[in-house]
């Protein structure tokens, strides 16, 4: 699997609480095409799968189940009132050494957003062990 450091959102990040990922992804500046009066709109959804990965580095424990939210804004401080695109939430069983999580598996369609970031939201006990490494890659390893 190649992964550019410039698109990792997570490398290891501990989960201890509800948090955004320690990284966020500027997708750059929309552009404007030659002749057009204004900059072409964008969804880096549409179209071509850009493959995501994400894995447990570290088992979790305590909590009930950890919200994985992706989201997307025109602010790098994410402070649109609603800017998740996707979200999906994994039970403690789920969250073990090693775990692929199969969400987002793909740039979701409706990222229409300058920068991206993943959320990681908490439920029940705040945990003491977990970590996660999520990135956008050139391609999954899918076998086990």
């Amino acid at each position: 699997m190649i992964v550019d450091n410039t698109l990792v959102y997570s490398d290891k990040q501990a989960i201890t609480a509800t948090a955004a990922s320690t990284n966020i992804v500027d997708v750059g500046a929309a552009g404007t095409a030659f002749g057009a009066g204004a900059a072409v709109s964008r969804d880096i959804g549409k179209g071509t799968e850009i493959p995501m990965y994400l894995s447990i580095t570290e088992a979790f424990n305590n909590l009930t189940s950890l919200k994985v939210s992706f989201q997307s804004d025109d602010d790098p401080a994410f402070g649109t009132a609603n800017n998740t695109v996707a979200e999906r939430t994994y039970a403690l069983a789920e969250l073990t050494l090693g775990a692929r999580l199969a969400f987002p598996a793909e740039i979701p369609e409706g990222t229409a957003g300058r920068y991206t970031r993943l959320n990681y939201t908490v439920t029940g006990t705040a945990p003491t062990t977990g970590k996660v490494f999520a990135a956008v890659v050139a391609g999954r390893q899918n076998n086990p």
